[in-house]
């Protein structure tokens, strides 16, 4: 097997035993990258020289013999919307084009107390407002799986160095489905963890009361290891929780007998690609062999998450974006006054998805509107965490697909944005709820495209979305299918 296709706990182990160096490894990704990404495009920026240097540290640590972190020396990704200290970091957009951050968000930080490797920057849908990854300002990230469809998005980058084998794990963030919808569109595990499990200091803010940090890898026992290191309480981040941190891979026993796994009936509905359908009700039935009790539940307010997301978060999202206005960072138009400069600046550095969402936003927080539209999507998203915690007193986990459909074909859905939202409407609610939610592979289509089950646990509960997940991959084999590029 070559370097760049283990996992991480393989190349873990085989670092611990001195089997390989992180050198060889970084190297072996690094060549990877080169040979593939002219076509994947998924990296905005690469930091060959200092991951080759972090490497050299990393196998001086480990060559001391002292206790040392799963993730020391493993060459990662990050989605390029995480601030990481001379590093550049542009959300994908102008106007942060030649932004290079002072100081790391805190999971960067943690990665690199780890020891890890950090390889690059993955693109993403401009300041992850997407989900195709096409809305970069720069290029879009195509699938590895097929050149011709979208990766998904917004981590979309992400999600495609990891299918790839452009990097042995990757980070990413999810608002409404970032992580887990493009996880389902090439093959891999995407972990949306609880809202405020892990710190979200140093990430260029999309929606606050949304965005949440999580792993994106190629099996659940990586997204467990990566989750383990990024977990915790951190004073910086004033919503960050200071719940206990569970130990996920000890959480990884393969059994699922006995417990209760709901299946929303909302969630299988006319519009659905059939072997989408197909593929998931046969994931339900594994886990029924497997001794799990399967049980029907309603999530009655599901019809309105779509709305309400578009709500909520773009009136955050006009809130969060109101910063970048020539002045202190980033884009700055040549314009004769301070009006003329605000504006042209946001003109020139937005794009037209963010222009549209600044707009939305604006439009519902303004007098008049704001309690006919903000408020109102307020009260229903409450109704919506209600139906959660309505059903998990009835089951343990939920299940669902993670997407409608497979990936679609780039350019497909661009003039259409609200079919384009659609893309995350088994993905929004989750958000909404702060719920913790994982996808992973559990088939592929009749055009050898990945399908994602989703597995959605209670707050601070991703030992048992990991553990129901794992007992999935241990009788199955989807995600070790590979494209092939």
């Amino acid at each position: 097997m070559s370097l760049f296709a283990l996992t991480l706990h393989e190349a873990s182990e085989k670092l611990r035993r001195r089997e390989i160096s992180s050198v060889e490894l970084t190297e072996a990704v690094l060549q990877r990258i080169a040979a593939t990404d002219d076509r994947v495009r998924a990296y905005l920026t690469l930091a060959r020289d200092s991951a080759m240097e972090q490497a050299k540290q990393a196998d001086a640590r480990l060559a001391s013999g002292q206790p040392s972190s799963p993730l020391l020396g493993v060459p990662l990704a990050v989605k390029d919307n995480f601030l990481t200290q001379g590093l550049r970091t542009t959300c994908a957009s102008k106007i942060l084009g030649d932004f290079m951050p002072p100081y790391d968000a805190t999971a960067v930080a943690k990665l690199r107390a780890a020891g890890a490797v950090i390889v690059g920057k993955t693109n993403l849908d401009e300041f992850a407002m997407g989900s195709s990854a096409e809305n970069s300002a720069f290029f879009p990230t195509c699938n590895p799986w097929n050149l011709q469809r979208i990766p998904g998005g917004s981590s979309g980058g992400s999600a495609a160095a990891v299918a790839a084998d452009q990097c042995i794990a990757a980070l990413g963030t999810d608002t409404g489905g970032s992580i887990r919808q493009p996880a389902a569109c090439c093959g891999v595990v995407g972990l949306k963890p609880t809202y405020g499990r892990v710190s979200r200091y140093g990430i260029i803010a999309f929606a606050s009361s949304m965005d949440q940090v999580g792993p994106m890898t190629k099996d659940t026992r990586d997204s467990a290891l990566l989750l383990q290191a990024l977990a915790g309480h951190d004073p910086a981040d004033s919503t960050s929780s200071n719940h206990a941190v569970a130990d996920y891979s000890a959480a990884l026993t393969g059994e699922v007998k006995n417990l209760r796994i709901g299946v929303p009936k909302e969630y299988f509905v006319g519009g659905m690609q059939p072997e989408v359908e197909k593929s998931v009700r046969e994931a339900i039935r594994q886990f029924e062999q497997a001794g799990a009790k399967i049980e029907e539940i309603s999530l009655p307010h599901t019809e309105y998450a779509v709305a309400v997301y578009y709500i909520v978060a773009t009136a955050e999202a006009s809130s969060n974006l109101a910063r970048y206005d020539g002045m202190r960072f980033g884009h700055r138009a040549d314009a004769k006054d301070l009006t003329e400069t605000y504006m042209i600046s946001r003109d020139e550095g937005f794009g037209s998805e963010v222009k549209r969402r600044i707009m939305l936003g604006t439009y519902v927080l303004s007098a008049g509107y704001y309690d006919a539209y903000y408020l109102k999507a307020q009260r229903v998203r409450r109704l919506i965490k209600e139906d959660f915690d309505n059903a998990f007193k009835r089951c343990d986990v939920i299940v669902t697909p993670t997407a409608p459909t497979t990936a679609f074909k780039i350019g497909e859905k661009t003039s259409d944005p609200l079919q384009m939202y659609l893309s995350d409407i088994y993905t929004i609610s989750i958000n909404l709820a702060g719920l913790p939610a994982l996808s992973l592979p559990c088939g592929l289509d009749n055009n050898n495209l990945p399908i994602g089950l989703q597995i959605i646990g209670k707050h601070f509960d991703e030992a048992t979305v990991l553990r129901v997940a794992d007992s999935y991959e241990q009788e199955t084999n989807w995600h070790n299918q590979k494209p092939k590029l």
